[in-house]
Order: structure tokens, then C-alpha cells, then sequence
């Protein structure tokens, strides 16, 4: 198991960084790998649900690309000790992936994106073939059938959230759904939309996150219906802070000076807590952040490299949380390295 890092902001660090005497320090005070099958595990989320918590993940043999063998995973637990599997789902002929919970409708569902595959790994494959999925339950233990989501074919769909008696996802897609032959002419033409469905199930565009280089866009409800979304940007570009009021017409979109990817960004106590995957000198790795006047400052790396980072995250108490995500820093017994998911336990200290 690795070894627990600490990365406390000291009072001159703090002061260096611009921050106010108040910010409290955030500890990791353990770290767990939580699941390996021997296979390629990645892109989690994390959800409380009457008294239980759940994990969903993918899973898949062949490896992290699109491939038509790969599962979602839901695992649960009482007390984030001993968690068990409730469920698994997959999508024949589809490439399952970045599944995301919903609380909607007294309900607990799961989103996932879909790549067309057919019966084969392909070399090549478009996301205007993309369509979305959910599964939901009623208890946590009865789930039904994956179903498709109508209004989302042509899109990538992403993180979730409710507001206003409505559920809300990110779906990227192409501009008008144009036909692109390179990945740099395609993710210029990629929006980043808001879509909203009164039922779950049936989706439609209420406003653009994105115009342009649209990506993962992790996203919240303010009390006043307003909405704050992180989002990273295609073509390794820097990510963006994003604000917008009803009906999401209008957007203000700042660049918060670094690429970021597999957002997280969620509200613990008065502060917003962003978790995503950075470009350090010593490689990639995942790294927590508040998010203060429109910047990041940055305040843990968890242990983690490669193919790393989406993270999911349950506050406990004012003081206390968990966060899942997964990494490819450790290495099984024959010294390769494996993608694991792992859960984290952080405090804060004032």
C-alpha cells in the first residue's frame, strides 16, 4: 500500500498563496486501496443513499479505451470499511464509461456515456454515435435494466445534478454534429451542453457550457438556482470557471490558468473543494484544490500517477470526507502497474 503523504499548507505558504489566516488545513489521514480485479479500473463516483454509500466505477479487461467488454460496477457500504458488489451492468455492442450518480425522484441513478463499438475493440469511433444510458433503484438493492436515454444520441454524457425538480447532465457533442477526420479538427467542434430532462430519462439542450473545446464539465446548483461549473478543455487547453443564471443563455467563462482533468467540484461546508488530475514536474497526478476568487489553490496530492484522477467525493461532517478515485501507481507482484480504485479519508483542521 502506499505510503500517506502529507501536504498541509503551512501558515507562510498560506500567506505566500494569498490566502486568508482562516483557511483551514486539509489532512489525508489514510488512503485504502478499495477494489482490483486484475483489470483496468477508472472514472468513479461517489453518493450517500438512505444511511448507505455507494461507488460506481468502470471496469473493463482490455484496458482503458473502447472496448465492448467493459461494465459499470456498484459497489455499497455502511460504514466505508467492507464494501460489497449490487450491482453490474453493460451495454451490448457499446463501450460503457464515467459513470455518475443522481438523487432525483426519491431514486438513486447511475449515467453513463456509451461509445459504439459493435462486437469488436475499433481502431476508430465517433462520438456522433455516442448515447447515453442510466440504470436507477428505488432502495440501492433492486435495479432496473440500463436504459436509453432519449435526446442524447451524438452525446457524451458526463456528470450529473438536480435542481428545481429537474436532472440535469453534461453532454458534449459535435457542432451540428459535423463529420471530422482528425481529433484536433474534432475537438475544436465540440460543444459542451446543458441538458435537462423532468423525468430522468428524456433530455433536452437548455444552454451551453461550452462553445468551444468543450470537455468534462463537472458542475452545482448555487441556493438561488444559479449554476458554478469547472470545466476542462479539449486539445489540453486550460480549464474554465463557468457561471450562469436561468434560463442558461448567457454564460461568464474565466480561464483558471492550468489544464485539469476528470473534474470534481463540490461544496463542502462554504467552500468548494475541486478535485482533478495535473500536470506536475514529476507526471500526472491527482490533486485537491479550493476554489477561492476564481482560483485554485492547491492544497493535496493524493497518491497517484499515470492514468489517474475522476474523482467522486461525500462530505461526512463539517470536518470530515471521503473521496474516491483511482491511479496507476502501484504495481502488481510481477512489477506491472495496475489501475485500482482507492478511497480516501480527509479532514479539515482550522
Amino acid at each position: 500500500m502506499p505510503t500517506r503523504r502529507h501536504f498541509a499548507l503551512t501558515a507562510a505558504a498560506a500567506a505566500a498563496a494569498g490566502l486568508r489566516a482562516a483557511t483551514p488545513t486539509l489532512r489525508l489521514e489514510s488512503v485504502r486501496r478499495l477494489f482490483h480485479n486484475g483489470e483496468h479500473n477508472a472514472f468513479t463516483d461517489l453518493v450517500q443513499f438512505r444511511g448507505t454509500y455507494y461507488l460506481t466505477f468502470r471496469t473493463c479487461p482490455d484496458g482503458h479505451m473502447v472496448h465492448p467488454t467493459s461494465h459499470i460496477l456498484i459497489l455499497a457500504s455502511r460504514d466505508g470499511s467492507d464494501w460489497r458488489e449490487v450491482h453490474r451492468f453493460h451495454v451490448p455492442k457499446r463501450d460503457v464509461r464515467d459513470p455518475h450518480f443522481l438523487i432525483f425522484n426519491h431514486r438513486l441513478f447511475v449515467y453513463t456515456g456509451a461509445w459504439y463499438c459493435g462486437d469488436t475493440s475499433p481502431n476508430t469511433y465517433d462520438m456522433n454515435q455516442h448515447l447515453g444510458y442510466a440504470v436507477s433503484s428505488p432502495d440501492g438493492a433492486r435495479w432496473d435494466a440500463p436504459r436509453m436515454l432519449e435526446g442524447t444520441y451524438g452525446h457524451y454524457v458526463w456528470r450529473a445534478a438536480t435542481h428545481d425538480g429537474k436532472a440535469y447532465l453534461c453532454g458534449r457533442r459535435k457542432r451540428e454534429f459535423i463529420e471530422t477526420a482528425t481529433r484536433l479538427d474534432r475537438d475544436a467542434a465540440v460543444e459542451s451542453a446543458l441538458l435537462e430532462s423532468p423525468d430522468g430519462f428524456t433530455f433536452h439542450t437548455a444552454g451551453l457550457f461550452q462553445e468551444t473545446y468543450g470537455d468534462e464539465t463537472a458542475f452545482l446548483f448555487e441556493r438561488n438556482g444559479a449554476i458554478l461549473a469547472v470545466a476542462r478543455s479539449g486539445s489540453n487547453r486550460n480549464a474554465q470557471l463557468l457561471r450562469s443564471r436561468a434560463p442558461f443563455q448567457s454564460w461568464q467563462r474565466s480561464d483558471l490558468g492550468r489544464y485539469i482533468g476528470g473534474p470534481l467540484l463540490a461544496r463542502w461546508g462554504a467552500r468548494y473543494l475541486i478535485g482533478a488530475r495535473k500536470q506536475t514536474p514529476n507526471g500526472p497526478r491527482t490533486v485537491l484544490s479550493w476554489l477561492e476568487n476564481n482560483q485554485l489553490t492547491d492544497l493535496l496530492e493524493l497518491p497517484s500517477a499515470g492514468d489517474n484522477s475522476y474523482p467522486g467525493f461525500v462530505a461526512l461532517s463539517p470536518t470530515q470526507a471521503w473521496l474516491s478515485y483511482y491511479s496507476t501507481h502501484e504495481t502488481n507482484p510481477s512489477g506491472q502497474p495496475i489501475t485500482a480504485i482507492y478511497l480516501a479519508n480527509l479532514r479539515l483542521d482550522a
